[in-house]
């Protein structure tokens, strides 16, 4: 076994150090120009849309799509890869988080705008993403199949696992209870809200994501007020080590990026192929509106999550002690500005990212199965294989398994990049349309015939009301 170990491993280092980051940047500079840098441009506007009421209409709203993308985006990435992140790379690695995250809203614009344009119904709800955009756009529903595939191996199996390894580990120490006891509650409550379908889905994420997302970030903001004359500090330090201006930080500029970027790209998920399912589900008027809501789905994870996680360890002053487990020097970073009761806050933070990722990550092979057979049984068989991945991640760790889901997820996001690329032009048209409706005072309204030659847009035919 451990000759299949040493290849994956050698083939993610590979894979994720060169071609993936060299790719997801091409990609967001691509994006960057040809949409006038939409994430600068319209960053007010996405703040407008993610509220925006609408009258009569069923199905999923803007914001429930983009807090199901959120339960996803924001887990133990957060807290764990951050700090990672930093403890490898040290603080420079931040200030490259950020740049990727800036560059990397324009690639999340240009795959969810895609997925809401070759989006299908589904009874009174809508499901689709790049296999759907794959089939509908290229033809290429073999190469949809295989994206599926993968997909769900990754965050509907194996990062299920990976969430509910976290909880157990986290939970079990701070409150000394078993693993097993913590995997049976994971299981029933998981079983609870997947059985109840879409709907059930949106209700819980629409509420735990904002909680859990504002608690955390009120601890965040004590600590920075509290430490506010440090703060210059801190800007100093990032940069400075980002650039290799310091002496000690020289050697390790390269480091800092590497850390910086493959940490960021993780925790937003720009790119890879897994928020644009959750996007398909808006129920919206026009397509760059979901886009620019999870353009700013980015943001939110990264600038802020991530960012508020990076200010509890910079301001500690712990990050250069050699501690190699990304929650245990989160903890004793927040233990240095709150006291004692630090491990405990992190355990319940755990719970409510990681779980909320169960959640979102589930949905996303949702969508992916039903791609490749709607039957209701293949449906019951997934559902019931997530709920024993849940079970088996809070007892187990098999560190070959989660370097697989790497690699199925860096295949995933490999496939997704190259088909957005060659499809970019046509969420560029849908930029234009969306911004000259805008200009007009208009509250835009797509149909395909904006679009010339845009084929086999299922939802957004002229007799769409």
């Amino acid at each position: 076994m451990q000759w299949i170990s040493d290849i994956v491993n050698s083939t993610n280092d590979i894979l994720w150090t060169y071609i993936l980051i060299v790719l997801l940047i091409a990609a967001g500079l691509y994006f960057s120009f040809g949409t006038k840098f939409v994430q600068i441009r319209l960053f007010g506007e996405m703040f407008r849309l993610i509220v925006e009421k609408r009258e009569g209409e069923s199905g999923v709203s803007p914001f429930q799509a983009f807090t199901i993308s959120a339960a996803s985006r924001v887990g133990t990435g957060n807290i764990t890869g951050v700090a990672l992140a930093i403890g490898v790379g040290g603080p420079g690695a931040v200030f490259w988080m950020w740049i990727i995250a800036i560059v990397g809203m324009a690639t999340a614009f240009i795959e969810s705008t895609l997925a809401q344009v070759y989006k299908v119904k589904d009874g009174n709800t809508f499901r689709g993403g790049p296999a759907y955009y794959m089939e509908k756009a290229l033809g290429q529903r073999k190469l949809g199949i295989i994206f599926s595939i993968l997909l769900t191996l990754s965050f509907g199996f194996i990062f299920n696992a990976v969430q509910s390894n976290t909880i157990a580990t986290s939970v079990g120490e701070a409150f000394q209870i078993k693993p097993s006891y913590i995997g049976i509650c994971l299981v029933l409550l998981t079983a609870v809200i997947i059985f109840g379908g879409v709907h059930r889905i949106v209700k819980f994420t629409q509420v735990i994501v904002p909680v859990m997302a504002v608690f955390y970030l009120l601890v965040a903001f004590y600590v920075v007020v509290t430490n506010f004359s440090e703060i210059p500090h801190v800007f100093q330090l990032i940069l400075s080590q980002a650039f290799g201006l310091q002496e000690a930080a020289g050697g390790a500029i390269g480091v800092a990026i590497m850390q910086g970027v493959r940490r960021g790209l993780f925790s937003n998920e720009a790119g890879m192929g897994s928020v644009p399912n959750a996007a398909a589900t808006a129920n919206t008027s026009h397509p760059a509106k979901q886009g620019l809501v999870q353009s700013l789905g980015v943001f939110f994870d990264t600038i802020l999550i991530c960012s508020a996680t990076a200010f509890i360890i910079i301001l500690a002053g712990l990050y250069d002690t050699g501690e190699s487990n990304g929650i245990i020097l989160t903890q004793n970073s927040l233990a240095e500005h709150v006291g004692g009761w630090a491990p405990y806050f992190i355990a319940i933070s755990i719970i409510f990212f990681a779980f909320s990722s169960i959640i979102g990550n589930y949905y996303y092979g949702e969508s992916n199965i039903e791609f490749i057979n709607a039957h209701k049984g293949w449906m019951t068989g997934y559902r019931v294989l997530v709920l024993v991945m849940v079970m088996f991640g809070s007892v187990a760790q098999v560190q070959l398994v989660w370097n697989l889901a790497d690699l199925f997820m860096g295949l995933m996001a490999m496939i997704n990049i190259v088909v957005i690329m060659l499809l970019g032009k046509i969420a560029f048209l849908v930029l234009d349309d969306f911004t000259q409706q805008r200009k007009l005072g208009k509250n835009p309204v797509f149909f395909a015939k904006s679009i010339p030659g845009l084929k086999n847009t299922d939802c957004w035919e002229d007799d769409r009301k």
